[in-house]
């Protein structure tokens, strides 16, 4: 009789959703995996040590850099953790400023989650969709913060500004006609808010579209339909957070469970799933995108009634306004003195976890008084889902390990950090 030996081959580290750092050692019998090993490290950037040699303010962008599809909500995290560090509250408009924004950075994360996902399985019109609505929503962080990307928005004490009263437009071109023109800048004539609100009403039929492609389309069904079952006891000891949890029938939510910010005063459910497959996942984050958008929209309702400032006026913690230090010596002194030397954090330590897009991210800060963190260490929810990949895909076929790598949402900047 015949010896069949199992062989062993390299997934990656090519990726494309995983940006190339992510190798995958399969043991297949076959087409069936036996075993998963992942191996990361391809895309270590020392985010965590760098931190140590940077004043805390100086070390706010590389929180950016880590999952760069959701920004702000990396540095919401870490800026609660530095606020807890300096026993301040923040002003209620930045609370609700920082709650919108990070609604918004959950639906840019989704978006491109759902997008992607379905693009690796082999559907690639839901991408489009999706990259086109991406654009408005990174239109909101450049109008805030000059960058679609790192923003750097959120500071410890509140946000880098006020909502801005115009939005930029597009401008005349000769590859633009002049209706086309007006109808690309009819949501840009007023502010900011106003540009969000008008978000808000279309998005929804949005959302109807990708459901409309994805939901009941039979070939998206059979690749993600009882694939990768986690069973809820499973992804709870496995460390799991966020949609990987939630799609297991665990209704865990630090926004409802440990409420932060305004989450608290804003109305919304959170989706669970039954079966803990790829499909029950990707069911939970097209109706967190829902939930999301009635988030932000509650949030504009409240910033538009209440005026009102968005830092603290502790000037040891936050910059003096920019036309006070043009007139006024001491107020000069403590803008240098701020991005210079930086703000000087009492002794303590304290770990600070939200409701990230992906799950719990966490921030642990150990203080020694000095003007930079003793010790940064960061909980990426893509690490613990990572290392559950070999659980999650032994006894699949080889096919399936993309549904797999697409149902974990990973972006490899915060599980390499």
């Amino acid at each position: 009789m015949p010896r069949i030996n199992n062989y062993t081959v390299n997934f990656g580290p090519q990726h494309p959703a995983a940006h190339g750092v992510l190798r995958l050692i399969l043991e297949l019998e076959g087409e069936t995996i036996l075993r998963a090993d992942p191996h990361i490290g391809l895309l270590h950037r020392g985010t965590e040590k760098l931190a140590e040699s940077r004043t805390y303010l100086q070390t706010l962008p590389y929180m950016d850099r880590l999952d760069y599809v959701s920004a702000m909500s990396n540095e919401e995290a870490y800026c609660l953790a530095v606020e807890r560090l300096l026993g301040i509250d923040i002003p209620v408009r930045a609370k609700y400023i920082r709650t919108m924004f990070a609604e918004i950075s959950r639906i840019l994360n989704h978006l491109m989650g759902v997008g992607s996902h379905a693009l690796d399985i082999g559907a690639m019109t839901v991408f489009l969709y999706a990259a086109r609505e991406r654009e408005d929503l990174m239109d909101m962080y450049e109008a805030v913060s000059g960058a679609r990307l790192h923003a750097a928005y959120f500071r410890p004490g509140g946000v880098y500004r006020d909502l801005p009263d115009t939005m930029p437009k597009y401008e005349e071109s000769k590859f633009r006609s002049k209706s086309k023109l007006k109808k690309l800048n009819s949501n840009r004539e007023g502010s900011l808010l106003d540009f969000i609100e008008d978000f808000t009403k279309r998005f929804p039929s949005c959302v109807d579209r990708y459901e409309n492609l994805l939901t009941e389309n039979r070939v998206w069904k059979q690749r993600t339909v009882g694939i990768g079952v986690i069973s809820p006891e499973r992804a709870l000891q496995m460390g799991f957070s966020g949609p990987m949890l939630r799609g297991s029938g665990i209704a865990w939510d630090l926004r409802k469970k440990q409420p932060y910010e305004a989450y608290e005063h804003v109305d919304f459910d959170v989706p669970i799933g039954k079966n803990g497959d790829c499909y029950d996942r990707y069911l939970c984050r097209i109706i967190e995108m829902r939930e999301s958008n009635k988030i932000i929209a509650q949030c504009v309702d409240w910033l538009r009634k209440n005026p009102g400032p968005v830092m603290i006026d502790d000037l040891k913690i936050a910059p003096p306004k920019r036309e006070k230090i043009k007139t006024g010596m001491e107020e000069l002194i403590h803008h240098f003195k701020l991005f210079s030397e930086g703000m000087h954090v009492p002794e303590g330590e304290v770990y600070q976890a939200i409701e990230h897009p992906k799950g719990e991210f966490g921030v642990y800060i150990v203080s020694d008084g000095a003007n930079k963190p003793y010790r940064l260490k960061i909980r990426a929810p893509g690490f613990a889902h990572m290392q559950g990949m070999d659980e999650l895909a032994r006894g699949y076929m080889l096919a399936d390990v993309v549904a797999l790598m697409g149902t974990l949402d990973l972006v490899f900047g915060e599980v390499d950090r």
